[in-house]
């Protein structure tokens, strides 16, 4: 799995673990939701900046989102 992937994997499966839209992470993390979407199709490669407010607003470590066994079902 690429790391793109790995990432919008993981950002997809601790937004749903916290219950939320995409929608209201886009807002939280003052992104497009457009954009979160992007992100975690791997359609999109997200800056450190961008990695680090959706982290915030996931209420996680940043290199948390890039670990192979976070959020593992």
């Amino acid at each position: 799995m690429s790391l793109i992937a790995l990432l919008g994997r993981n950002i997809r499966r601790r937004r749903h673990a916290l219950g939320i839209s995409q929608e209201e992470l886009a807002f939280r993390a003052e992104m497009k939701r457009s954009y979160v979407s992007g992100i975690e199709l791997g359609n999109r490669k997200p800056s450190v900046e961008a990695l680090d407010r959706l982290a915030d607003a996931l209420c996680v470590d940043p290199r948390s989102l890039l670990d192979p066994d976070s959020y593992m079902k």
